[in-house]
This record gives C-alpha cells, sequence and structure tokens, in this order.
C-alpha cells in the first residue's frame, strides 16, 4: 500500500529556495515600480498639453494638438516644431486643468524642436535637462504625454539604442537621437522622455508606423544647444553655401588618379545663384569629398560640417569635376532662420 500521509517534497531544497526567489522577484518589481512611480510625481506636474489653432473651430479649421516640458519657472516650455507648425493660437494645459495662452520664441525644423513661452503664467512646475551623453543602453526610461489625447499617460522602457539618426521634416538629418521602447502614440510628441533620476534626457519626436516598439527622442543635449541659441538669437545658426545635392559613388578610377579613399560623395546638382558656391565657382556635376579638413562621404556629412562655427570663414573644399581633383576656397554666409508662415 502506498502510503500519502509523509510529503517530503516540502522538504526537499527546491521548495526551500522557491520562497526566497519570489521574494527577491517581488522585490525588483517593487524597485522598478517605485522607480516609475517617483519620476512620474515629480516630472508629471511639469508636463502640459499643447493646443493649436482658434479656441472655436469651425468645420474647416482643425487643431494639433502634442506635448510639452516646462523647462524654467517662468513658462520656458519645449516641445516639437512640427506639434506648433505654423499655428497663431497655442494653449497650454497643465496636469490640474489650467490653460494659459503661449507664444512661440523660436522653431527649429532641422532638429524637430520648438521654444514656447507661457503667458502670464510664473512659478510652474519644471524639469531639468539631463545629460544625454550619460545614457546606456537598457537604462530605465518613462516617457510622459498625452497620447491620443488621454492626458498625464506615463509609459516605460528602456533605451534601445543610441547615436541613431533620422531624417526632419526639413530634410536634415537629426543627429544623436535615443531609440526607445517606451510606447509612444500621436500625442506624445513633445514630451518628455525621463531618467530614473527624474531629469530629461530627450524630447519624444518620432514613432515609426507599423513597428512594434521603435520610437525617437531628440537628445537632451541637443535640445540644450537649440534652446540656447533661439533665447541668444531667435533661431539656431548654421553656415550656408547655396547648393542642392545627393549622396553619390565616387568611381574607383577616379579616387586612384585623385588618390583618395572616398566611396562616396556629395554630389552637386543645382547652385544657386549669387550663393557662397556659386562666387567660389563650384559647378553642378561636382562632387564634394572634403569640406575645412573633413571627410565628406555623403550630402549629409555636408549639411553636418555646415555649423555655426564656419560661418564667415575661409573653407578649403576638395571637389572631383570630370574625374580630376580640384581645390576651391568658399566663404559660408549664415543661413536664413526658418520663417513661419
Amino acid at each position: 500500500m502506498l502510503d500519502f500521509t509523509s510529503d517530503i517534497a516540502d522538504d526537499g531544497p527546491s521548495s526551500r529556495t522557491a520562497e526566497p526567489a519570489r521574494n527577491d522577484d517581488r522585490v525588483l518589481l517593487d524597485a522598478y515600480s517605485n522607480a516609475v512611480i517617483d519620476v512620474t510625481e515629480r516630472v508629471g506636474p511639469a508636463v502640459v498639453r499643447v493646443e493649436t489653432g482658434p479656441k472655436v473651430r469651425s468645420a474647416r479649421e482643425r487643431g494639433g494638438l502634442g506635448s510639452g516640458i516646462v523647462i524654467s519657472p517662468d513658462g520656458l516650455v519645449l516641445t516639437n516644431s512640427h506639434v506648433v507648425g505654423s499655428s497663431k493660437e497655442i494653449r497650454l494645459r497643465d496636469i490640474e486643468g489650467f490653460v494659459t495662452d503661449a507664444h512661440v520664441l523660436g522653431v527649429d525644423p532641422d532638429t524637430d524642436l520648438a521654444l514656447l513661452r507661457a503667458d502670464g503664467a510664473r512659478d510652474l512646475r519644471y524639469a531639468s535637462l539631463g545629460n544625454s551623453k550619460s545614457l546606456r543602453r537598457g537604462q530605465l526610461v518613462v516617457a510622459i504625454g498625452n497620447p491620443l489625447g488621454f492626458e498625464s499617460t506615463v509609459t516605460a522602457g528602456v533605451v534601445s539604442a543610441l547615436g541613431r539618426s533620422i531624417r526632419s521634416v526639413s530634410g536634415r538629418t537629426i543627429e544623436d537621437v535615443i531609440q526607445t521602447d517606451a510606447a509612444l502614440n500621436p500625442g506624445n510628441s513633445g514630451g518628455p522622455l525621463v531618467s530614473s533620476a527624474a531629469e530629461v534626457i530627450g524630447i519624444n519626436t518620432a514613432i515609426i508606423n507599423g513597428a512594434q516598439g521603435i520610437c525617437f527622442a531628440v537628445a537632451s543635449n541637443t535640445a540644450q544647444f537649440v534652446l540656447s541659441e533661439i533665447i541668444r538669437h531667435g533661431y539656431v545658426r548654421r553656415a550656408y553655401i547655396g547648393v542642392a545635392g545627393q549622396t553619390a559613388p565616387v568611381p574607383r578610377r577616379h579616387a586612384v588618379v585623385a588618390g583618395i579613399d572616398n566611396k562616396m560623395g556629395a554630389l552637386l546638382a543645382q547652385i544657386e545663384p549669387d550663393s557662397p558656391a556659386a562666387k567660389a565657382g563650384l559647378l553642378p556635376g561636382d562632387v564634394v569629398i572634403k569640406l575645412d579638413g573633413v571627410e565628406i562621404n555623403g550630402v549629409d556629412d555636408l549639411i553636418r560640417v555646415l555649423d555655426r562655427d564656419r560661418i564667415g570663414r575661409t573653407l578649403a573644399m576638395d571637389v572631383l569635376r570630370m574625374g580630376r581633383l580640384r581645390a576651391i576656397d568658399i566663404h559660408p554666409v549664415e543661413r536664413k532662420p526658418a520663417a513661419r508662415q
């Protein structure tokens, strides 16, 4: 006869270790939850809903909706440039439902960022911009915003990748972009991506439709640069030479004859009249392979090199013309700021 009165399974090693393991998991989950709760309570009140368009809309008039983050107690708000667009009427709604009008201090479509100031609002709850260079893959991040109109929504995830590049609405690449799997939806645009230290380390900007868990945020260091430029000049200063081009391969035989290592270059398709490029003697069909000592392997490299530090300087440019290497001196000027219609 079998005896079921003695249950020795409970006295085995596996049963003795199961309970501590469950306790360890519970501690880890509680720590994760507490970190998200702490970030939400500290940064959440500084997140605002950004509404654009007339207060009373007709059937033909449609307004926009996004998010923003207050970064100073006197009402400076960071959001996306595509959120404010060309709207003349902008309103901010905080977590308590208080609504105030706002105006645009400056926009930078090249990084999809805009700086607003709340009208008549002072001593606002605000958040601090952190150092995005200190981020690591796998680090916990929290996204706060108003997805699909649902206010004060919180999602959590991790930093999936760093140093990504995405294309802005202006066609220029946004460098040093953070990829995250924190769930984002339309309406999250312009809201903060926050670290576990409750520092804003990114401004949520893009979602890949049809992809699961692939979202992007402009790094806080880029936002800090844009912020300082807008406060100082009203726009972001960049150099301009007056060309339109595309990335093109450099034929191997041309590279050998010219003694260069470039496999790709920036092929100039159009030269604007009276531009620095026209005055320097550049022609359509020229392939830029070096500018100011920096190797150019495509049109994105050319755009990246033309920053504010090269405004007003005479730069050495190497181009391939009909397969032969030519040295040209060019004098970039300051690019006109983007106009809001």
